[in-house]
This record gives C-alpha cells, structure tokens and sequence, in this order.
C-alpha cells in the first residue's frame, strides 16, 4: 500500500468536505485563521513519516494540551491525587458546559473538559510547577526543542476566558483547586496557546502509540500505564460530545483542539495528526475529521475492522 498516495487523497477528499467550518471565532485570535487550509500527517514507529498540504504550518495546541497537562500531573502528583481532583466519566455535554459543576459534583467529571483541565492545571500550580515545566514537556514528547508559546493566542484567551474563570471560581468555592483560580487559569490559557504543526503532533501520537517509548532511540518518555490512561480517555472524551460519532466511524484514540488540529494513535504502529482551522457545531475540525475517516477506512485503521491494518 503507497501511504503517501492514500494520505494526498485523504487531504483532497477533505478539501472538499470543508465548506460549513468556521474559525473559533469566540477567540478573537483563531478567527483570523484561513478556514482553507488542510494538512496532515502520519509518523511511522518504524521510523517513515508522509505529510500532505499545509503540515508544517503553525496552529496552537488548544485542548489537545489537556492530555499533556494530565501526563505531566500523573507523572509529578500520581494517579491516586489526580483523581481525587477530576473524574474519568464523559460528561455528554461541550467542552465549556459548566451546568455539572454545579448539578452533578464539585469536581470536573474528566479532564478533556475545560473545568477539568483547569483542575489539573490547578494541581500543577499548587506544586510548584511553570508553564516553562510545562512547554518544556511539550517539547521532549513533539521532539522539537523550538516549540513556542503564540503570545497574540494567549493574550486573546486571557480576554476571551471569562467563561473558563467562571468555572475555575466555582471550584475554588468549592475548595478543589490547589491554587487560586486565575493562577490556575494563567497555566490553562498558555497551555492551549502552544504552537505546533501536525509533524509534532504525529510524533506525540506515535509516542503515544508505543505505548510512552521512543521508537528512535529506545527510551521510555512516558510511563506505560499513563498512556493507558491518556489514551483510553482520548477514545471516551477526546472529542468533545462527539466522542461516540468519532470512535464508531473512524476508531482511533484521538483528541482535538478548536485550534483545528486532531491528534490520533494507532495502536504499536502509528501517530497522526491533520489540521484545519474550520470547525464544526462541537468545536472539532471538519477538515481533519474527514482526513482522519478516509485513512481509518482506506488504510483499514479502526480498531475494530475487521479487515487487517495496511500500515
């Protein structure tokens, strides 16, 4: 099977599929993206990598960065404290919803959610660590050392997150968070405005699928059972409340961001990663969507085919 070939047609059939997404325009920084533009790309563990279209241009992290905030508190606070602070249950609601922080439990129900990555944002802070702790991290899983935080995404979040601090109060009332709530949101804000393109994404979803090791070098990055967990909630919250549509229709553990990027992992082969700023009704790229279903199909990646994966 000729990867590339599959990948080029993959970003055509997208293009195509595009025309209803729109910019996050309630970040007034994200609207001034091109809709248009569509790319992506697949990082082999064995090593290959194919990109097609704009792959290598720069879009922030957005949501995607809560599967590294939970890895770093993992990693720095254990298993044990972080989820005493934010479930693991999908939530059937957006993104931002704040109505089961008040209806349901103090505590964010999962952290692919805004107000649980506020949480783990909270737990971070209150030990001590920076959003340098956090970009440096970035850096080491991505495996590029220039990875950056977009000043002008950033500034426009902290201008845009009333809604965010609204959540992150209600559970400083509620004596969650391990620090006060607009330290805990500084970290938040930053975190979504990494910059990335879809190689560096690829390469964190490949580590991701080789379960935490570095297939280049040999050495383990992450530790195994905090894949496990990172990835298991990428197939039940990662995409939002589309997360069932998602895992039914292209089978892959993934996480999107409103940035419009969508990161997937294939299982002991592969990471990938598409890009295109234009959304759909629940914050996910449609561009990317439709990369991500033509590979899964074509290429026979979903988890439950039963036809055997060509990569």
């Amino acid at each position: 099977m000729d990867i590339q070939n599959v990948l080029n047609d993959a970003v055509k059939y997208a293009a195509e599929r595009m025309e209803d997404g729109k910019s996050a325009a309630y970040i007034p920084e994200l609207a001034k993206e091109d809709p248009r533009r569509l790319g992506a790309c697949i990082s082999m563990v064995d090593g290959r990598s194919f990109t097609a279209g704009d792959w290598d241009h720069d879009f922030t992290m957005q949501s995607i960065s809560k599967t590294i905030t939970l890895i770093m508190a993992l990693e720095k606070l254990g298993e044990e404290y972080v989820f005493s602070k934010v479930g693991v249950e999908p939530t059937g609601d957006s993104f931002n919803s704040i109505v089961k922080l008040e209806t349901r439990t103090p505590h964010p129900l999962n952290p692919m959610i805004n107000a649980g990555a506020i949480a783990i944002s909270s737990c971070l802070t209150g030990a001590g660590y920076s959003f340098e702790d956090y970009l440096n991290t970035v850096r080491q899983l991505c495996g590029r050392s220039t990875i950056t935080l977009n000043e002008n995404v950033y500034l426009s979040e902290q201008k845009a997150g009333n809604r965010n601090r609204a959540m992150a109060y209600l559970m400083e009332n509620d004596n969650v968070l391990d620090c006060a709530a607009e330290e805990a949101c500084d970290l938040y804000f930053k975190a979504c405005s990494v910059n990335v393109n879809t190689r560096d994404l690829a390469r964190y979803a490949r580590l991701l699928a080789n379960n935490g090791t570095d297939p280049e070098t040999g050495r383990r990055i992450i530790d195994s059972r905090m894949t496990c967990i990172v990835k298991t909630l990428m197939i039940t919250c990662g995409m939002y409340d589309a997360s069932g549509y998602f895992a039914l229709n292209v089978g892959l553990p993934a996480k999107s961001g409103v940035g419009g990027g969508i990161m997937a992992t294939l299982e002991k082969k592969a990471g990938l990663a598409a890009y295109s700023p234009g959304l759909d009704a629940k914050g996910n790229s449609i561009g990317a969507y439709y990369v991500l279903q033509y590979l899964s199909e074509k290429l026979s990646l979903h988890y439950f085919s039963a036809e055997e994966c060509l990569i």
